[in-house]
């Protein structure tokens, strides 16, 4: 009896599907899974070859950081804003410098006529009245105007004995003076003056020929 009932055991265990070697059945779609879920890792994993390859086309194409291509820009606009300031600087202590000449020859254009009538006053005088205490004063005055004008860079032009030059000189009258010679000035009508290297006036002269 026990016999037969451990044989009908068997028998109903194997037509219910369950394994003899204890092992846990798996279904197919399960299977299945498994497998591609196995050939997917194995086709991810790339070769030694591969990684090296990788590498070098990261390291060869490496861009530059924002932070330092913003410091580039900044940098080179910096330079930039420094090199017009320093242009638009000398170009305004340029301009400045020539206002300040300009105003300078106009008024000393200005004054000029002044100095002419001292001049002219102060060759006026008779010899006997030149140690008259009024004309000794005059006198001290002009010489003061005309140091005060040296010292701020008014000369006059040297004209009588030298010889003609255009650019500081204005002929209005010729004379034929053999003793003086070609092209020389024999007579000077108005004085000319310089302010620095610049003409302020032409000396008004008389030319031998």
């Amino acid at each position: 009896m026990v016999k037969e009932a451990v044989e009908e055991a068997k028998k109903t265990a194997s037509a219910q599907g369950d394994p003899g070697d204890g092992e846990i059945p798996v279904e197919d779609g399960e299977k299945e899974e498994k497998a591609g879920a196995d050939g997917q890792e194995e086709s991810e994993e790339a070769s030694p070859e591969e990684d090296k390859a990788e590498g070098k086309k990261l390291f060869g194409r490496k861009k530059k950081d924002k932070k330092d291509e913003k410091i580039e820009e900044l940098t080179d606009k910096l330079t930039r804003q420094m090199a017009e300031f320093d242009n638009f600087r000398k170009r305004t202590e340029r301009e400045k410098s020539q206002m300040y000449e300009v105003g300078a020859k106009d008024i000393i254009e200005k004054i000029l006529p002044v100095v002419d009538s001292f001049e002219r006053g102060l060759d006026a005088v008779k010899a006997e009245e030149k140690d008259h205490p009024f004309m000794q004063g005059m006198d001290k005055v002009y010489k003061q105007m005309m140091t005060a004008l040296n010292e701020m860079g008014v000369k006059p032009i040297e004209a009588v004995g030298q010889e003609f030059n255009p650019d500081f000189h204005n002929a209005v009258m010729h004379v034929e003076d053999e003793e003086l010679g070609e092209n020389i000035v024999a007579e000077e009508f108005q004085k000319g003056y310089m302010y620095r290297d610049s003409v302020v006036r032409h000396s008004m002269v008389k030319v031998a020929n």
